[in-house]
Parts: structure tokens; C-alpha cells; sequence
């Protein structure tokens, strides 16, 4: 087998196929490829991982054509509290609350269980004409030239395109392969993440609950659920992971607390060590990168996929308008200015939740106080709560028209 597209996106998780189905809108032939079945991605078991959508990214899904078949199992998110304190012991009496009321755009964000995303993604790619997909298969070589692109496949075919996009994660073989190196390091801290359910109604609220070891985020789900990412340190994760339920969630109730009554476990548990890895380069000769294959970042303002939807948005318009101008939509010129629009936006990002980790999960009664303090004057300043309403958003910033809710 020898095909020929436009652009190869290698990796079929979720930014994969919204880059696919953005570009594909705009008259591009795209091949999504992905090392999965199509049956093990479209599974529709609650497992409990859930994603926090920023509006933007809402609006994003909207204009790609995925959202109406996930907005009755999306959860809206109508206000943060930020609180900081000791498991057990409760939270500071200084805290942050953001509520969707100061915004004229609506909810702030909505969470959506993986479990209904994943699908809606495959459904609209097998309806688009423009998208081929070709699932459990591995790439194994790639190689590019003045005119284009081809990868080899582990069962010896090849496929041929124009660009070739790396959405393959924090490992991702596409930026090895083309020699791109990353920087970072390790927070010697691993996520707990699973679902709860719970006796009381979450009424939409988001919490961040910072203690040393690491935050706690309790996420709404629809119903009486939630989603919990829980950061311990790497050797207390791996305890706690090894426990039975019971014993699991006899550890989680002091860091919870009882707002929401009676919790029990929903679905299966996960762990993830968390680091921060970042590509040296976001292109390289015909290729670029989108979302954790760019940039992997601590999830301690939940936006790992926002960041990556914002990748998506900026390379399909970068690519668009360069193919109406008549350029090599694959042109170096073309594929740096997706990495100018990114870069420093991406990095401003990562350097944030970098420093807001660091400062947070600790127990230095210094930082403590200084820390409290500024959550609470920050929470008393109508303006400077306001801008922190729109950033978590994701209205802030020079956004792409698909985050804007709009056409390219």
C-alpha cells in the first residue's frame, strides 16, 4: 500500500483528530494513523478520566463538527475555589473563587469523561470524506525531501504527504526520529486519577486544594461524580495506588473532606508521574508538533489538552492561509510561523504551572503566609479576578479563529 494525502498526522488520541478534522474541513486530505484498534479507542466504559475544556476549546469542538454529540454528557463548570491547607486539617481561610457570573460568554469550561470524546472524535473522522484512518498500525521510519513526506509502516507499507504532525505524546517517535531533543525534569510527584461518587451535589464547582505534598483537584462530572487528580509524592503514590479500595479511599477522606457527604470509588484507578518536557523545537523539515508530543506540563491548572487544542487551532489556520496564498502549505517559512505563534505561549504556560507547583507543594510557614495572603487579596480585586475568570477560560491571548468560535 501506497497512499497519498496531504498531511500524515501520526497519533490518534485526541488532538490528532481534531487537527484532522479542522484541516480536513478546509478541503485538506489527511491520514490520521494511530498504533491502537479502533474498538480499544471507541471504548465506552467509564474508567473515570475526564478532561476540563476551557471555553475556548468548547468552541473549538463546536466548529469542528464534535460537540453536539458530547454536549449531554458535558458538565459546566461554573466556579473555582482555590483553597491551601494540611489533609485533615481543612483549608486556609484565604482562598480564590472564580465564578462564571464575571464572564458574558458563559460557563468557564465543561468537563467531558474521556469515554464520551474519544468516540465522537472516531464517528466524525468515518463520516469526513477528506479523512482516511488507519488504526493499529506503528510507524517505524520516516524521511522527507523537497517535495514531501513519506513514513513506513510496521507492516512495510507507506504512505506519502506533504507535512507530516507529530501528536504522539511526551515520547512521541515522530520528534525522535526527526531529531528533536526536550528539555525538563521531574516533580518527583505522581497523579492519582480516578472518579468518585458522591452523597451531595457538586453544583458545577471546581476545587484546587493545594497541600505539600502536592494539589488535590475534585472536578465535576455530570450526576453526583467527580474527577479526581491527586499528586503525592512519586514513593506515597505508588503506596497509596497499591492499596486495596477501601484503603484508598480511607486515605483520600482526610485530603476530600466530607462538602460533598459519602464518597465511593466509580470506575478504575490510574496513576501518571508528572514531569515537564518540552520539544526543543516545535517543527522540523516538513513536520511539526501539536499538543504532549510539544509540550507535556504539570496538570495543575488542567491544561494539558487546551494547550494542545490551542496547537490544533493555531496549525490548521497557519496551514490554510498559506495553502490559499498559494505556498508550499509544508515550506519552512510556512511551518515557523505556527512555531512563532506557540512557542512563547506555550512556554509562558509551562513556566506558570512550573512555579504555581513549586510554590504551592511545599510546607515552608513563610511561603505559607505569603502565599494565603496573596490568594486572598487577589480574590478581593474585582479586576485582577476577573482576568484570572477569562484566562481559565482560555479567552486571553492571541487565539485562533476556531477558538474564537468562528471558521478558518
Amino acid at each position: 500500500m501506497n497512499t497519498s494525502s496531504d498531511i500524515l498526522i501520526v497519533g490518534g488520541g485526541l488532538n490528532g483528530p481534531a487537527l484532522a478534522l479542522a484541516l480536513a474541513d478546509t478541503g485538506h486530505l489527511v491520514t490520521v494513523i494511530d498504533t491502537l484498534s479502533v474498538t480499544a479507542r471507541a471504548d465506552t466504559a467509564f474508567d473515570g478520566r475526564g478532561y476540563a475544556l476551557a471555553l475556548a476549546s468548547q468552541r473549538l469542538l463546536k466548529a469542528i463538527g464534535v460537540w453536539a454529540s458530547i454536549a449531554d454528557h458535558a458538565q459546566p463548570m461554573l466556579e473555582i475555589k482555590v483553597t491551601d491547607g494540611h489533609a485533615g486539617s481543612g483549608p486556609s481561610p484565604f482562598f480564590m473563587h472564580f465564578d462564571h457570573a464575571e464572564l458574558e460568554e458563559g460557563p468557564m469550561g465543561y468537563m467531558v469523561e474521556d469515554r464520551h470524546l474519544r468516540p465522537a472524535f472516531l464517528a466524525a473522522m468515518a463520516d469526513h470524506p477528506n479523512i482516511t484512518q488507519i488504526s493499529g498500525k506503528t510507524v517505524v521510519a520516516q524521511s522527507t525531501d523537497i517535495s514531501g513526506v513519506s513514513v513506513t509502516l510496521d507492516d512495510g507499507s507507506t504512505l506519502s504527504g506533504r507535512v507530516l504532525v507529530g501528536s504522539d505524546g511526551r515520547k512521541s517517535g515522530t520528534a525522535k526520529r526527526a531529531g528533536i531533543k526536550r528539555s525538563g525534569w521531574d516533580y518527583g510527584q505522581t497523579a492519582l486519577v480516578c472518579a468518585i461518587d458522591h452523597e451531595l451535589p457538586h453544583n458545577g464547582v471546581a476545587h484546587q486544594f493545594f497541600m505539600p505534598p502536592g494539589p488535590l483537584a475534585i472536578l465535576p462530572l455530570t450526576g453526583n461524580r467527580s474527577s479526581i487528580v491527586w499528586s503525592e509524592k512519586t514513593e506515597t503514590a505508588h503506596q497509596i495506588n497499591a492499596m486495596t479500595d477501601a484503603d484508598y479511599l480511607q486515605a483520600l477522606q482526610p485530603r476530600f473532606g466530607d462538602f460533598l457527604g459519602e464518597i465511593k470509588l466509580a470506575g478504575a484507578r490510574f496513576t501518571y508521574p508528572l514531569n515537564l518536557t518540552i520539544a526543543n523545537s516545535f517543527i522540523a523539515n516538513r513536520m511539526a508538533l501539536i499538543g504532549d508530543a510539544a509540550h507535556g506540563m504539570h496538570p495543575i491548572a488542567g491544561q494539558g489538552l487546551n494547550a494542545g487544542l490551542r496547537d490544533v487551532g493555531a496549525l490548521a489556520e497557519v496551514l490554510t492561509l498559506a495553502g490559499r496564498r498559494g505556498e508550499d502549505i509544508g515550506g519552512q517559512l510556512v511551518l515557523e510561523r505556527y512555531q512563532e505563534w506557540r512557542r512563547f505561549d506555550t512556554a509562558t504556560l509551562a513556566m506558570a504551572t512550573d512555579v504555581f507547583n513549586k510554590l504551592f507543594s511545599n510546607d515552608n510557614p513563610i511561603l505559607r503566609l505569603g502565599r494565603d495572603i496573596g490568594m486572598g487579596v487577589l480574590g478581593s480585586l474585582p479586576g485582577l479576578r476577573r482576568g484570572f475568570v477569562r484566562e481559565a477560560a482560555g479567552l486571553t491571548g492571541d487565539l485562533p479563529v476556531l477558538l474564537q468560535g468562528k471558521q478558518i
